[in-house]
């Protein structure tokens, strides 16, 4: 106050001078001289500079206010643009994540599930879950803060996911979120290396016994001929039986891990452009012949004609070949009337990845069987040494993708390939 009153008491001040200096020089004005009359502006500037002074101390301050108002509202509106590019990009992030993401309402027990992203979107789409809500329902099932591996059914068979469900609050609203992660590929991969390492201990161990049983079933069986005669008849016959049966199974055994050994030296992928179509009519030509002498054919048909991949032509026309030899081996045992069948079709799915499938209108597979397919060693066949399908699944492994058996729509059995 006291400041503000000795502004206001300097501009009275500064006005009365204004106005003495005024009245003289309306008093000299009779007389003017040139002298007089520069010393009177002189003098005026004085209280000019205090009225001045005063007048803008005591002047409102709005006008700065004003000014930094206006550079405020432009700071604002670049932090806004800011926070919506930083919000676009967080969910273009979310919503190309390589994990399927759910939201659950409610913190616990049964809520409304919903996908938060493609991957989540993509799980429920038709072709992928056979039952999208036994899927949701299992997803809210999930105890919060841990991680479980669970297994759901879509229509290439059963498939594995590592899930994990966390609780936060969204507005005021408990809430859970739960990560499905994908890992039948990564399992798989882990499964066939560790069939791999073991078939190699297996040969490795079994071939050093029998090479040493065969070679001295050789030289026994001629150290026999040598000392013919001076054995009895019915003594040497039976040394001899025992000696060409002891020689055979080494022989056969032999042969046997042999097979085996080749599950676990498969070459590493030399992978090339391969047009699909040349690939397959190479195939036709091959395999005909023996579906027309069961009375029935193989179809191969690429869709765009024009398709190609990279990959291993010699290792997956193997895989196929493995394929339709089991169908046509299934069907050639079948007491069916119709004709055997059998498709194999390329084309691109989702994600522009290709997918071959190989049906045929065979029994199929049993329920039961379907999870040990795969596996070596297992055959439903009396002579099967269970290398076919093992097979199969480490050529297409090598080359960078799976193989599923699928549920069929009709009867048959269907196995898709995918890279």
């Amino acid at each position: 106050m006291a400041s503000e009153r000795a502004l206001k008491l300097g501009v009275a001040a500064g006005v009365v001078a204004l106005m003495a200096l005024a009245a003289a020089a309306d008093a000299l004005s009779s007389a003017p001289e040139p002298r007089r009359i520069v010393l009177c502006a002189l003098l005026g500037l004085i209280p000019l500079s205090v009225l001045w002074h005063c007048l803008r101390k005591l002047g409102p301050r709005v006008p700065r206010m004003e000014r930094h108002g206006a550079s405020a509202g432009a700071t604002s509106a670049l932090r806004q643009n800011e926070l919506a590019a930083s919000v676009l990009a967080l969910d273009a992030r979310l919503e190309h994540a390589p994990i399927a993401l759910f939201r659950i309402m409610h913190a616990s027990g049964a809520g409304e599930v919903a996908p938060l992203n493609a991957s989540a979107r993509r799980l429920l789409a038709p072709g992928r879950a056979s039952a999208p809500q036994d899927l949701q329902q299992l997803l809210a099932a999930q105890p919060v803060g841990q991680r479980k591996l669970i297994t759901f059914d879509t229509e290439r068979g059963d498939e594995r996911a590592l899930v994990a469900v966390s609780a936060l609050s969204v507005q005021g609203s408990a809430q859970r979120l739960a990560a499905l992660m994908p890992v039948e590929s990564e399992l798989e991969a882990e499964a066939l290396n560790a069939w791999r390492e073991l078939v190699q201990v297996l040969t490795h161990e079994i071939m050093n016994s029998l090479t040493p049983v065969a070679s001295l079933s050789r030289t026994a069986h001629g150290l026999l001929e040598e000392a013919s005669a001076g054995l009895p008849a019915d003594i040497h016959a039976d040394l001899g039986i025992a000696l060409d049966a002891i020689a055979r199974r080494a022989a056969s055994l032999v042969d046997f891990v042999g097979s085996y050994r080749s599950l676990s030296t498969v070459p590493q992928a030399q992978s090339q452009r391969v047009r699909l179509e040349d690939l397959f009519e190479r195939l036709s030509a091959l395999l005909a012949p023996q579906w027309q002498a069961l009375g029935g054919q193989v179809v191969f048909s690429v869709e765009p004609a024009s398709l190609e991949v990279m990959i291993d032509p010699g290792q997956l026309e193997q895989a196929l070949i493995n394929l339709l030899k089991n169908a046509a081996e299934a069907m050639a045992g079948g007491a069916s009337s119709r004709a055997p069948r059998a498709v194999v079709s390329a084309r691109l799915s989702r994600g522009s990845r290709l997918r071959i499938e190989v049906a045929d209108n065979g029994p199929g597979v049993p329920e039961a069987l379907a999870a040990h397919i795969f596996t070596p060693f297992f055959s439903t066949k009396k002579q099967g040494r269970g290398i076919g399908l093992a097979m199969v699944r480490h050529l297409v492994h090598a080359n960078g993708g799976t193989v599923r058996y699928a549920r069929s729509v009709g009867e048959g059995a269907r196995f898709m390939l995918t890279f």
